[in-house]
């Protein structure tokens, strides 16, 4: 039912390949962007750098998102004609690691009731949890077209589910109302109206927060501590290099693996120098940590750091506090601060809503998971609602904003 409308047409070199009944629309599977051009795929995406060609495709070339490490590429693509027009990018998944919606304990039930949960299909960027397209196309018929062919994937290749993570909302609803499960969880962004440096900013916050958030500023600069951007043609390799140092050692103090490489970061410096800026922390002439972001005109995702020497405040500075005063100074409206991170709220960032959406293939688990998903919703939006209660900003501005973001509307949960 889910797939209805779609009729396989047989297997080609390309892996899949069906055509829909409704329109004379293609959809094709590709294991590789190299088959796509990127002036194409790029047409599709617009100005979002997490979607880009160059992007994607230097998370697989460089082997970070590849079949070594357990994404295999399934990019479903739809074409009329010779020109491309809608596509997901899918990968089939032998682990949960990268993803940011945690699924472990549904893979540890089906092993103790000795199914098997892996492999499974995911839609995401990987190792980035942003919201974003994950139904690339600019019509909703196009979107359907899509949604039923990765469902029609999972019952071919007998996969056991499929996840779509970080979909913008009315991608969520198509979902939804397609009988997929949704799952909310909570990021923390910050909102520019306008600000006109980051003392205009502070001077929005309460008294308290306004008052620590100097203090640690100021503490920083007495300690010697100044900081730089490089934008992309400006991070030379001996930036990469010591970027990719802090980077790693972030990882060790958590006795991690780290999930990207050197050559990945150079790559995507190389081919989107126009979308990513280095936040360099020197004392002393001397670099101490570094915080890699990328941007849009729009927004500004904050996605790695690390240290290889501390100072207290150092981290909210590299990763916060500098993110913020960038986007003043190009008047970009929003700054993500990614997953996590209750201590976010001090810093001006806002607790928002995201969304994720499973199909699970067995029909008695998917009745266990949907009850687990409609009880952890309830626990999310108490959540927010408790997290805005503590929103940093002045009693009025804060008021003002719940009212900007739909807070009159029957449903809290629907201006994600």
């Amino acid at each position: 039912m889910l797939a209805r409308g779609l009729a396989l047409a047989g297997h080609a070199t390309m892996a899949w390949n069906f055509r829909s009944r409704m329109a004379r629309t293609s959809l094709r599977i590709v294991d590789s962007l190299s088959a796509i051009p990127a002036s194409a795929w790029d047409a599709l995406v617009g100005d979002r750098p997490l979607l880009s060609h160059a992007f994607l495709h230097a998370l697989h070339e460089s082997g970070c998102a590849a079949p070594e490490t357990g994404w295999t590429p399934r990019y479903l693509t739809a074409w009329r004609g010779e020109l491309l027009v809608g596509a997901m990018p899918l990968y089939v998944k032998a682990h949960s690691y990268g993803e940011y919606v945690f699924d472990w304990s549904w893979a540890d039930a089906y092993r103790r009731h000795g199914r098997h949960y892996y492999p499974k299909l995911v839609c995401a960027v990987p190792f980035t949890p942003a919201t974003g397209p994950r139904l690339i196309a600019a019509d909703a018929a196009t979107r359907g077209e899509l949604l039923a062919g990765a469902l029609s994937l999972v019952a071919d290749d007998h996969l056991s589910s499929l996840h779509i993570l970080f979909p913008q909302p009315d991608e969520a609803s198509a979902c939804a109302a397609a009988g997929m499960l949704l799952r909310d969880s909570v990021q923390f962004h910050w909102t520019n109206p306008g600000y006109r440096d980051f003392a205009d900013f502070l001077s929005t916050m309460n008294h308290t927060k306004r008052k620590r958030i100097s203090q640690e500023r100021r503490k920083l600069g007495a300690a010697g501590v100044s900081f730089r951007h490089l934008l992309g043609r400006e991070i030379e390799a001996k930036h990469w290099a010591f970027f990719f140092r802090c980077y790693t050692t972030t990882y060790r103090r958590h006795h991690s693996t780290p999930y990207l490489s050197l050559a990945f970061f150079e790559r995507i410096g190389a081919t989107l120098p126009d979308h990513v800026v280095l936040v360099l922390g020197e004392r002393g002439g001397r670099p101490m940590c570094a915080a890699l972001d990328v941007f849009s005109a729009d927004t500004l995702w904050g996605r790695y750091w690390g240290a290889i020497e501390f100072v207290p405040g150092l981290h909210f500075e590299a990763c916060y506090y500098q993110a913020i005063e960038f986007c003043i100074e190009r008047r970009i409206a929003q700054f993500e601060g990614g997953a996590q991170g209750v201590h976010k709220l001090a810093r001006g960032l806002l607790p928002v809503t995201t969304r994720s959406a499973h199909a699970i293939a067995d029909p008695d688990f998917a009745r266990a998971i949907a009850r687990f998903a409609a009880d952890e919703r309830a626990e999310v939006a108490h959540a927010v609602e408790e997290l805005e209660a503590a929103s940093p900003f002045k009693a009025e501005l804060a008021a003002d904003d719940d009212l900007s973001r739909g807070r009159g509307d029957t449903d809290k949960r629907a201006g994600v």
